[in-house]
Formats: C-alpha cells, sequence, structure tokens
C-alpha cells in the first residue's frame, strides 16, 4: 500500500482551517461575563526579593534585637541618566528606583518619612489652613475643623539620592552557527542551529545626606553584571513536491529592572549598617565563622555617627558580602 501525496491544494485548505480554528477562540460579540475573550494566564501574585533581601530583614532583626533607633529616612529623586532608548520607544531602565528605595528601607526596618510625592499632603494643608476640611465629632452649626499645630510634621534626619549612571550592553558576547544540507537537490533535507549569550552591566551611584547639614556623609557605588541567552534549531526540507520549515528556540535575558533593585537592596544594606552603627557584615553571619576580611570603602565614606571603631565603613568591596547564594554564612530571612 502507498500513500498519496499531499497535493499542492490540500496544504492550504489544511492552513485555512487551521486559521479559523485558532479565530474560534476570540468572538466580535461580548460573553455574559461582559468579555471578547478570557486573558491567558493564571500564575499568582508572589513576593519580589532580590539575593540581599535577607540581608535586610536581618539589619532590621537586628536592629529591634539591641534596641537600635532608626533615624527617620527619606528618599529624594534617584533617576536614570544613563538616557538608553528600547527599541520600541520607551525607557530601557526603570523610573522607579525611588520606589525601589523606599521598599527596601522598609525591609531593614527605617523609620520612613514621605518626600517622594507630597501632593496629596500639600493639597490636604491646603484646605486645612482654609477651613475646608472637618474631622470627626463637628456639627453642621459647629464644625470640627482640622487644626494645623506647629511642628505635626516630623522631619527627616537623613535622605537617599542618587541615580543609575551606566548601562554597558555589550561587555562581551560569543556565539556559532552550524548548518547542515546536501548540495544534490534531489536529496532532502537541511538544517541549522544557532546559539548567542552575551554580558551586560548596570551601574548605579547612592549618596545619603543629612538633611539638617546637607552634609554627604556616605557615598555608593555598585554595579551588576546580567547575561543572556539564545538558543534556535531549524529543519528545511522538501517532501514529495511539499516544503516544510520547522524550527525551535529559547532564550532568556535576565531582568534588567530586578538588577536595578538588587543594587539598591545592596546599597540600603550599607548604609543602614552605618546608620544603625552595626559592626559589619558578622551582624547578618552565623557567630560560628565569619570568613571575611577587612577590605577598602567604594566611595567617599564619612561616618553618621561617631562610630568609626565599630561601623561597616571599612568593609564595602567585597563583591560576595550580604549575597545569601555565594556567602553560605548568610542567614537566610525567615519571612
Amino acid at each position: 500500500m502507498t500513500l498519496r501525496p499531499l497535493s499542492r491544494l490540500r496544504v492550504p485548505a489544511l492552513l485555512t482551517a487551521s486559521a479559523l480554528a485558532l479565530s474560534a477562540c476570540v468572538s466580535p460579540t461580548a460573553g455574559p461575563g461582559g468579555l471578547y475573550a478570557r486573558p491567558i494566564g493564571n500564575a499568582p501574585v508572589t513576593a519580589n526579593p532580590t539575593p540581599y533581601s535577607p540581608a535586610l530583614y536581618c539589619m532590621a532583626d537586628y536592629a529591634r534585637r539591641y534596641g537600635l533607633p532608626s533615624p527617620r529616612m527619606a528618599v529624594g529623586r534617584i533617576a536614570d541618566y544613563t538616557g538608553t532608548v528600547s527599541s520600541d520607544g520607551g525607557r530601557q531602565i526603570t523610573g522607579g528606583a525611588s520606589l525601589m528605595a523606599i521598599s527596601a528601607l522598609a525591609k531593614a526596618g527605617a523609620q520612613i518619612v514621605e518626600r517622594y510625592d507630597t501632593s496629596i499632603s500639600e493639597m490636604e494643608l491646603r484646605y486645612a489652613n482654609n477651613r475646608l476640611i472637618g474631622d470627626e465629632g463637628g456639627t453642621p452649626e459647629e464644625p470640627n475643623y482640622r487644626r494645623i499645630l506647629a511642628g505635626q510634621v516630623p522631619g527627616s534626619d537623613f535622605y537617599i539620592v542618587g541615580g543609575i549612571t551606566e548601562v554597558n550592553y555589550n561587555i562581551r558576547s560569543a556565539g556559532f552557527d552550524a548548518g547542515v544540507g546536501e548540495t544534490d537537490t534531489d536529496v532532502p533535507g537541511s538544517g541549522i542551529v544557532q546559539g548567542k549569550i552575551y554580558v551586560m552591566n548596570v551601574a548605579m551611584d547612592l549618596r545619603l545626606v543629612q538633611t539638617t547639614t546637607q552634609e554627604v556623609v556616605d557615598v555608593i557605588s555598585y554595579q551588576k553584571q546580567i547575561i543572556g541567552r539564545e538558543i534556535s534549531a531549524g529543519v528545511f526540507d522538501f517532501l514529495n513536491g511539499n516544503v516544510f520549515d520547522i524550527s525551535a528556540g529559547t532564550g532568556g535575558m535576565e531582568p534588567v529592572q530586578l538588577a536595578v533593585r538588587s543594587l539598591i537592596e545592596r546599597a540600603t544594606v550599607e548604609l543602614m549598617a552605618n546608620l544603625y552603627g552595626a559592626p559589619g557584615p558578622e551582624v547578618c553571619l552565623s557567630a560560628e565563622n565569619d570568613p571575611l576580611n577587612t577590605v577598602g570603602p567604594t566611595g567617599g565614606y564619612y561616618p553618621a555617627y561617631d562610630n568609626t571603631g565599630t561601623n561597616n565603613g571599612q568593609t564595602r568591596a567585597d563583591p560576595s558580602r550580604w549575597h545569601d547564594r555565594r556567602d553560605g554564612d548568610v542567614r537566610r530571612s525567615r519571612y
């Protein structure tokens, strides 16, 4: 028994039927639930930690354990100064670095005052000043106007500002491209295999400023490398007068914005260690073994308080410190 080859008319017919079957998943008429189509995907909302989040939680535990008060912290502009633009015209680097810094301070147990977006507070203060806001307990005849008291808004002791200062796209790249085929057109079959890998990095410079004196008391400068890879393979074949082109591939890139968050969390660990007067990385390491040695600072470091003998100003440059995947002695978060 011999199989008849697919005719040239049957192949387009099969493709047309497949297209119609796919289009049947979308209707031009909304269903009973008010939707044209049900969105795909069912991944739940999860936490968004970095490898340095456990060290931030550990720093908060350290401060609570020893009753160390946190100064009032504020966050200013941490902007993207690289000017990079993606292919679709949007920003390549996140504009939310300041929000990431606020989250990092909260993980470290810092006391935070809002200075990044004060539009609502300023409007409410203006309304209260014009006696337009009334609190509970009043009557239409005798409204309980919100009072404005001198000194009711606590001031910040320190604030964090800075920016994303470097994006280097092609620090190192490598790849391969291999193909195979027959010189005889009567012999079917040809294929190709491709692979690429590339490395880029992003860098950030942050500074800690004392609010009352405007003195820069700490400076952090870090970079993080990001890796991406792509592998693809394909087969091109003629079979009984029909053309088949089959390809498959896989690729992935370490998230750039998660690298920015990692930079901010690493810097926040250093900044809060200084403000808490922590002796160094051993506050978040096992007491039995501390393999880390004293190394040089990363920037113009000045102690926020008179704790030069115990702070962590001389332990900045080791890239493995506070990293729970590289330093086995870093305590895992209990949260």
